[in-house]
């Protein structure tokens, strides 16, 4: 085993970077290593729905805020039935748990579903970096004795490819359709089903969180998934009144290969509502002939600002992503809507003649707040236009 880089006494975990650089502390959950991104998430809350969160496939988590634990974990807050985030990096090693809802501790959680976390860095140090440097390839390896290969650690981290041109949304998306009615939790009933549906909705799973199926259903539709690589015939066979584009994971250049071609024959044969978020935006300016870039080290939290230039508001958001639409690349015909306040990408678009619109964050607060709660009823409000 290396040791060129001293290793603390007590260390049982090591999260090594691309450029030699090695943190060490005290791991939780599952042991072994786990390469991928390492980005940080800013929010205060929610880092059980962060952690199942699809879009966060091929990433590490860092986590600023350092109570982290202390709500223990429910299967009613799984964004989806596993977590999907390769690892967590944490300030101080996870609480007990203190929630009248808490099932689990999350370290117990995290270890009988394969993931991997580590408490005792400095995460301050650690964000900072990531911010000047951009997103770091990195390894995080969990052993209770302690016995750590640095140097395979750091070759490892070296090694992988990145997330540029990576089609993650094919590893995390269904494997068949199904439908979907279970509304957005609620005091005292907890969950309900949607009973009257008004609207018929096609949604395209590329990383589908839960809460947001929810938040159809509760907008009053009747909501089918369907896989991501499903074709224009696919959602068409289903009669839709709308067709929704969900968040995910990866290059959305890559998911594009087989996402915008169906996303433009939609547009061209019909004049149905289309409503897209996150990886799901990303697709349909991509469809509308614009361009994605990557980010030094993109938005991940749920305290971001968001400007809708169409009102003048300012909505506090939830992020999670990597690559961003290209605003200057727009054609004609196609509006910024909404912009980042913290660094002016772009956060939304509209055609400007027909009801096809997305944005770039999460509205359906889940971690986060409930600002952008009125872009489901935006949508629901186009299908009654077309009624």
């Amino acid at each position: 085993m290396s040791t060129g880089n001293n290793i603390p006494e007590n260390a049982t975990a090591c999260l090594a970077l691309a450029d030699g650089t090695l943190f060490f502390g005290r791991g939780f959950g599952a042991t072994g290593d786990c390469v991928a991104e390492l980005c940080f998430n800013t929010a205060m809350t929610g880092y059980q729905e962060i952690m199942t969160d699809p879009s966060y496939a091929g990433q590490i988590v860092t986590f600023t805020f350092p109570h982290v634990g202390n709500t223990g974990v429910t299967a009613e807050d799984d964004e989806t039935a596993d977590p999907v985030a390769a690892g967590m990096v944490v300030k101080w090693d996870p609480t007990a748990s203190s929630n009248w809802r808490a099932e689990a501790e999350l370290t117990d959680w995290l270890k009988t579903r394969g993931r991997i976390g580590v408490g005792g860095i400095d995460t301050r140090r650690l964000t900072r970096a990531i911010r000047h440097a951009g997103a770091p390839h990195a390894a995080l390896a969990h052993d209770p004795d302690g016995n750590f290969d640095t140097d395979a650690l750091v070759a490892k981290a070296k090694a992988f490819s990145g997330l540029e041109g990576l089609d993650l949304a094919k590893d995390v998306t269904c494997a068949q359709s199904y439908k979907w009615d279970e509304q957005r939790w609620a005091w005292p009933e907890g969950y309900t089903r949607q009973e009257a549906p008004k609207h018929k909705v096609v949604a395209l799973d590329y990383g589908a969180k839960r809460n947001i199926l929810r938040c159809l259903a509760s907008a009053g539709c009747d909501v089918t998934v369907l896989p991501a690589n499903s074709t224009a015939a696919d959602v068409l066979a289903h009669n839709p009144d709308g067709v929704f584009l969900s968040n995910g994971p990866g290059d959305p250049a890559a998911t594009g290969e087989y996402a915008v071609p169906m996303i433009k024959e939609i547009l061209n044969t019909t004049e149905l509502p289309v409503f897209g978020i996150c990886l799901g935006h990303q697709m349909l300016a991509l469809a509308l002939g614009g361009k994605t870039i990557k980010m030094n080290h993109g938005h991940h939290g749920a305290n971001h600002p968001v400007k809708d230039l169409d009102t003048g508001k300012v909505e506090i958001t939830s992020m999670n992503h990597g690559f961003a639409v290209d605003a200057d690349s727009l054609p004609s015909g196609v509006v910024q809507t909404h912009v980042s306040l913290f660094d002016a990408t772009n956060c939304g678009i509209r055609m400007a003649d027909r009801p096809v619109y997305s944005v770039q964050y999460h509205p359906e607060a889940s971690p986060g707040p409930m600002d952008s709660m009125y872009l489901f009823e935006r949508f629901a409000e186009a299908m009654d236009a077309r009624a």
